[in-house]
């Protein structure tokens, strides 16, 4: 991101510390929680409170300029790859969440059995397994 400020400017929101911390945060920190975010903001401007950052989050996932991800079982996670059908290979042991390419083509990239008349334009996969660091070593 080269400029965020620019970049909340052309998007209508105004620009306050406060948002560009939490847009900073979450592109430096992608794929983080609600709380790993305010600490990461709390870190650079000092105070902050935890709804300030929701506020923020809330618009900027709004406005399309970052993506929330829900898990099952987990936190809501943010990142800010956006604009392509991308996917999540996350590890059920210690939580670590990576993008993957969608494999088949551009969005959705599936298709799902019976649309149902929906026009469907997205397909969120994710992916569940143990990372390298938290397999046994003796596992393949």
């Amino acid at each position: 991101m080269s400029d965020p400020a620019a970049l909340l400017r052309q998007n209508g929101i105004p620009v306050t510390a406060q948002r560009l911390a939490v847009l900073n945060a979450v592109s430096s920190r992608p794929h983080s929680t609600v709380d790993i975010i305010a600490e990461e903001v709390r870190a650079k401007i000092g105070a902050i409170s935890q709804q300030a950052v929701y506020d923020a989050l809330g618009m900027l996932v709004k406005k399309g300029l970052v993506r929330r991800i829900q898990p099952a079982g987990s936190a809501a996670l943010y990142e800010d790859r956006i604009g392509d059908n991308h996917h999540h290979l996350i590890c059920r042991s210690c939580g670590k969440t990576l993008d993957v390419d969608c494999a088949i083509g551009p969005a959705p990239c599936l298709n799902a059995s019976h649309d149902f008349g929906f026009q469907i334009d997205e397909a969120e996969v994710i992916y569940w397994g143990i990372c390298p660091d938290c397999r046994p070593s003796n596992s393949i």
